[in-house]
C-alpha cells in the first residue's frame, strides 16, 4: 500500500504498550516505516513545532527521528528524563529530570540540557531543581532565550548560552512569560513579583532589552494570589494575566479566588469583569488574536466572549462545561465539560466575526464522557477525544470525530493495558485550508454503550406518568431566551405558572357569578398535610399552649418529621438521596421520641 501524502496528520500513542504511530483521517493505518518503541516506561514524546522531528524518552534513552521518512536521527543517553520540549523552529530539543542528590554526588548533577536536534549534541547544562517554569522561553526565530535563574530571568542571544546578554533587574520574580513574536525588537516580557505581607503583588510589561523603571510598558498591581498564569494573544499585543488564590479567607469559596486582567503593549489595563461568582474554570484566546473565552462560576458555569477591550461580545449561556478549544484557525470553538462533568461538547461556528452575536452558530452537540484529552487536528476539520491513565484506568482509548458531530474512528483499549497520551503531529502555521462543509457526514456506532440518559424510577413507578426532570437545574436562559428563543425548562415553568393563575381567576369568576368587578375576599391559606404519624400533640392544650418555649420546640420537631417524611417518599419514589438525607431519616425515631416527652 502506498505511503500517504506527509501533509496528512499523524497521531503519536504513548502506553503501557510503547510508543507507535498511526495515520489520522481517512485510512488510520498504522506508519510501518516507524520502528515502534516496545518500552513499558515511555515517559514522553513530541513533535517540534514544525513538525519536522519526533522525540520520545523511553527511560532509558532519549530517540529523534525525522517525520520525513521517520529514520532515526539521533540518541541519547538519559535516561532518567521525563519532560521533553522543543524551541520554536525545531533546532534544539530540551530534556529534563529530576534534581538528585547521593552520598557520592552532594551537590547533585545538571538535570536542564540543550541539544542539537539533528545531532544530538549536547549545546548547554544546568542546574534547575523545580519542574515549574523548567522550560526556557524563545523568540519565534530563537533569537533569544530567556531562563528563570534564582528569582531573576536571564535572556540569551542566539544560540550563545554561556553569555547572558540581559537580566531582568527586578526582585523576586516569580514567574514570566514571553510574547510570541518573530523578532527581539517586537518582543515583549510580562513578569510576576509576588507582594510581601501586606503588599500588592505586581504584573510588570517591559519591552525586551528595556528592563529599568523608566521603560515599562504596563503595571498591574492586585492582592491575593498564591499563584498567576499568563495567556498572550497570537498578535502578541495583550496579555491576561489570572491571579488565583487557593483558599479563600472570607468563606465565600470552597475552590478559592480567582481574577482576570489585561495589560496590552499600548500600556493599557483592564479587569475582566464576569458576571457570575465563582471559579475560573477555562481562559483561551482566539487564534485570531483579537478575542477570548472565558468559562467562569459556579456549575451551571457561564462562557462569555470578550473583545480586546474586556467588553463582553457574546454570551454562550450557562450549561455544565469547563474547557475551552478553538481550532488552529480559530473558525471553530469546542465547549465541553469533563472530569466530573458528563462530557457534553458544543461545537460552535466562530467566522461571523465584527462583534455580532447572531453571527455565531452552535455547529453541532455531542457526548463524549470520560474524555480525559481533547486535541484538534491540524487540518482544523477534526478532533480527537482519549481516556486516559492515570486519571482513568477503566475504558481507555481514543476517537476521532468530523466536526459536524460525527464518529469517524474509534480504537479502545484492552482492559490490561493503559493509554497515557495521545497526540497529533503539529504543521506550520497555512499548511492547511480548512474545508468548512455544514453537512451531515456518515459515522459509526461508538463500540461501548452509552449510558442511559433517563432516570431510574422503581418497578412500582414505571409505566406511569412523571414530571421530574434530571437535569432542569443544569442549565440557564441565555441572552437569546430572555429575548424570546426561551428554553424548554423556562417555557414549562411559565405554563404552570399561567394554568394557575387562569384556574384561579376562573374560580374567582364562579363564585362571584361571573362578575369581575367583584372583589372576593382571599381565601384562607392551607395548612400543610398533617404528618401519618398518631402523636399525643395539640397546641391547643392548656399547659402547652401557655408554655411558648415548649409550642416553639414542638413546631420544629414537626418541621423535621415533615422533612424527613418527603425525603421517604422521595427515596420509595427511586430517588437516590445524599449522605447527610439518608442520616437525617435514621434520626425519625428519637425525634417522634422527643416529641411524644414534650406532649406529656
Amino acid at each position: 500500500m502506498a505511503s500517504p501524502p506527509s501533509c496528512i496528520p499523524t497521531v503519536a500513542i504513548r502506553g503501557s504498550t510503547g510508543i507507535s504511530l498511526n495515520y489520522g483521517p481517512p485510512n488510520y493505518d498504522l506508519i510501518t516505516t516507524f520502528t515502534r518503541d516496545d518500552s513499558k516506561t515511555c515517559k514522553a514524546m513530541i513533535f517540534s513545532p514544525d513538525g519536522k522531528y519526533f522525540a520520545w524518552a523511553n527511560g532509558n534513552l532519549v530517540k529523534v527521528v525525522a517525520t520525513a521518512n521517520w529514520k532515526l536521527l539521533c540518541e541519547i543517553e538519559k535516561p532518567k528524563v521525563s519532560k521533553l520540549a522543543f524551541s520554536p523552529k525545531g533546532t534544539y530539543l530540551l530534556t529534563w529530570e529530576s534534581f538528585m542528590v547521593t552520598p557520592s554526588n552532594p551537590t547533585g548533577s545538571n538535570n536542564l540540557n540543550i541539544w542539537k536536534s539533528e545531532t544530538g549534541e549536547l549545546v548547554f547544562s544546568v542546574i534547575h531543581k523545580k519542574q515549574d517554569g523548567w522550560e526556557p522561553q524563545w523568540t519565534l526565530d530563537e533569537g533569544v532565550c530567556a531562563r528563570w535563574v534564582n528569582n531573576e530571568v536571564v535572556f540569551h542571544e542566539n544560540g550563545d548560552f554561556d553569555n547572558v546578554v540581559h537580566r531582568s533587574h527586578l526582585q523576586r520574580v516569580a514567574t514570566f512569560s514571553l510574547s510570541p513574536n518573530e523578532t527581539p525588537s517586537q518582543t515583549h516580557i510580562l513578569f510576576y513579583v509576588p507582594g510581601k505581607q501586606g503588599q500588592p503583588s505586581f504584573g510588570k510589561l517591559y519591552q525586551y532589552g528595556k528592563f529599568d523603571a523608566n521603560h515599562m510598558v504596563a503595571s498591574k498591581s492586585f492582592f491575593q494570589a498564591d499563584r498567576v498564569d499568563m495567556f498572550w494573544n497570537s498578535k502578541g499585543t495583550n496579555v491576561l494575566l489570572m491571579t488565583s488564590m487557593e483558599v479563600d479567607k472570607t468563606g465565600a469559596s470552597y475552590y478559592g479566588k480567582q481574577a482576570l486582567h489585561s495589560l496590552s503593549t499600548k500600556g493599557e489595563t483592564a479587569m475582566v469583569m464576569l458576571s457570575k461568582e465563582g471559579p475560573i474554570h477555562s481562559v483561551q484566546w482566539s487564534p485570531v488574536g483579537n478575542e477570548f473565552c472565558v468559562i467562569y462560576g459556579l456549575m451551571p458555569a457561564r462562557a462569555t466572549l470578550f473583545n480586546l477591550k474586556c467588553e463582553s461580545v457574546f454570551d454562550f449561556g450557562a450549561i455544565p462545561r469547563n474547557c475551552i478549544h478553538y481550532s488552529p484557525s480559530g473558525s471553530l470553538l469546542i465547549l465541553g465539560g469533563f472530569g466530573n462533568l458528563q462530557g457534553k461538547v458544543e461545537l460552535w461556528d466562530m467566522r461571523g466575526g465584527g462583534g455580532k452575536s447572531n453571527q455565531r452558530k452552535l455547529v453541532a452537540k455531542l457526548d463524549a464522557p470520560d474524555t480525559t484529552l481533547l486535541q484538534w487536528s491540524p487540518d482544523g476539520v477534526h478532533f480527537l477525544t482519549a481516556t486516559t491513565a492515570p486519571r482513568l484506568r477503566v475504558g481507555n482509548g481514543f476517537k476521532i470525530w468530523h466536526f459536524t458531530g460525527a464518529l469517524l474512528y474509534e480504537r479502545p483499549w484492552n482492559k490490561q493495558e493503559e493509554l497515557w497520551e495521545v497526540c497529533w503531529q503539529t504543521f506550520p502555521p497555512g499548511t492547511f485550508q480548512e474545508q468548512l462543509v455544514f453537512k451531515p457526514v456518515e459515522g459509526i456506532t461508538p463500540s461501548q454503550p452509552q449510558a442511559s440518559k433517563q432516570v431510574y424510577r422503581p418497578p412500582t413507578a414505571r409505566g406511569k406518568p412523571s414530571n421530574f426532570n434530571l437535569h432542569d437545574e443544569d442549565t440557564e436562559p441565555t441572552a437569546a431566551s430572555k429575548d424570546g428563543n426561551i428554553s424548554k425548562t423556562a417555557l414549562k415553568l411559565r405554563k404552570k405558572r399561567e394554568a394557575k393563575k387562569a384556574k384561579k381567576e376562573s374560580g374567582a369568576l364562579a363564585t362571584n357569578g361571573g362578575d369581575p368587578t367583584v372583589t372576593t375576599p382571599a381565601p384562607p391559606k392551607v395548612s400543610h398535610p398533617a404528618l401519618p404519624i398518631n402523636l399525643p400533640v395539640d397546641l391547643t392544650q392548656g399547659e402547652i399552649a401557655g408554655d411558648p418555649e415548649k409550642v416553639k420546640k414542638i413546631k420544629n420537631l414537626r418541621k423535621k418529621l415533615e422533612a424527613i417524611q418527603r425525603l421517604k417518599e422521595q427515596k420509595e419514589s427511586g430517588k437516590t438521596l445524599e449522605l447527610n438525607q439518608l442520616e437525617k431519616i435514621g434520626k425519625e425515631a428519637d425525634l417522634i421520641r422527643e416529641l411524644e416527652d414534650l406532649a406529656l
